[in-house]
């Protein structure tokens, strides 16, 4: 079985992230959605929040790629974990040109770290390029609409967070 994770801090999970949750699960036999417990972020949603929202946002996907999806969170070293979870991949999505250089480091430092964990770079659907969970919660914050961008229940968390 070819498990791939899918790690990132998802505050809030997007659908863009949703986006390359799809394409991955169409490669891989099992994809593992891992919230980071990062130290050095101070993120708006709890890491229960977020597991929350992500489970609730992946019933929107196809049901075959529901099912092939879980959702956790780890603290450590990422390929720590994709060793302790037999995952053979980690999926990194790539909206543009600027995020390559980060993602090419990281990538070349993981596989340093664990070099059977190879690193799988997604592009989300061009419609999800732009969008960043920070600028999610900025439009939110001047009290614009980011329907278009999260799920009901993520935008309906986004704003009682904010007063909105």
């Amino acid at each position: 079985m070819k498990i791939a994770i899918y790690p990132g801090s998802f505050d809030p999970i997007t659908y863009g992230h949703l986006d390359v949750i799809e394409r991955a699960a169409s490669i891989f036999d099992r994809i593992i959605v891992a919230v980071a417990r990062n130290i050095s972020k101070n993120p708006l949603f709890t890491v229960e929040e977020r597991l929350y929202q992500i489970k609730e946002s992946i019933k929107e996907l196809k049901k075959e790629y529901e099912e092939k999806t879980e959702v956790d969170d780890f603290f450590g070293l990422l390929v720590d974990y994709a060793v302790r979870k037999n995952a053979c991949a980690i999926i990194r999505g790539l909206r543009a040109v600027s995020d390559f250089e980060y993602e090419f480091q990281m990538a070349l430092m993981n596989r340093r770290l664990r070099e059977e964990i190879v690193t799988v770079f997604l592009m989300p659907n061009e419609k999800h390029t732009y969008l960043d969970s920070s600028i999610v919660r900025e439009i939110v914050q001047l009290g614009g609409d980011v329907s278009n961008f999260v799920s009901p229940l993520v935008a309906e968390q986004l704003c009682r967070k904010f007063g909105k």
